[in-house]
């Protein structure tokens, strides 16, 4: 079982390496997020379990450090404040708790990352598209076809793959590859 789930992992990755459509969306999107830092914006992420997991992952990346010692950008998740999340859940419901920060954060020139494995997470795709009706750029993270996310976000990495710990795996990968891109780029 070790062993071929290893061997899964890697072949995931390797049709990401082989499809010139989702380098292109990588590359896009991390030019779209040192652009983003470079004009003095904001980066938000949000997502559910994992793949909140993963946008705190990629936000303490960018605003503590990667590879370099270097100032800390403004990245945050919207999954990090639990009294905030239980309260909107409550009070709301749990598919307006990432829009309502949507609302409260994103301004034009700000970058929403979305983060869902099957890219139909109905509380990130509120979240995408108050981001957009605020002028902040958006990108997906999902895997499967996409779902609803692709077709919303301004930029979509999508993981060919139905499988959502392997998704994960390629997420945080791609969330590496954006935050080297972003400290080479604004920090040589």
């Amino acid at each position: 079982m070790i062993e071929n789930r290893i061997r899964e992992s890697i072949a995931v990755k390797q049709e990401i390496l082989n499809n010139p459509q989702i380098i292109e969306s990588i590359s896009l999107s991390a030019n779209a997020i040192a652009s983003c830092f470079e004009n003095g914006n904001r980066l938000w992420l949000c997502g559910n379990g994992g793949s909140a997991a993963d946008a705190q992952h990629i936000a303490a990346e960018l605003s503590g450090r990667f590879y370099l010692n270097r100032q800390p950008l403004p990245a945050e998740a919207f999954s990090v404040n639990t009294s905030y999340l239980t309260a909107v859940a409550n009070d709301f419901g749990f598919d307006d708790v990432f829009s309502r920060l949507a609302q409260a954060h994103c301004r034009q020139g700000d970058i929403l990352i979305g983060i869902s494995t099957s890219g139909n997470s109905v509380n990130v795709i509120k979240a995408l598209e108050v981001a957009k009706d605020f002028g902040a750029t958006t990108i997906a993270l999902t895997g499967n076809d996409g779902g609803k996310l692709k077709d919303i976000a301004n930029y979509s990495v999508v993981v060919p793959s139905s499988d959502t710990p392997r998704i994960q795996e390629a997420h945080i990968l791609i969330g590496h590859i954006i935050c080297e891109y972003v400290e080479t780029t604004l920090f040589k």
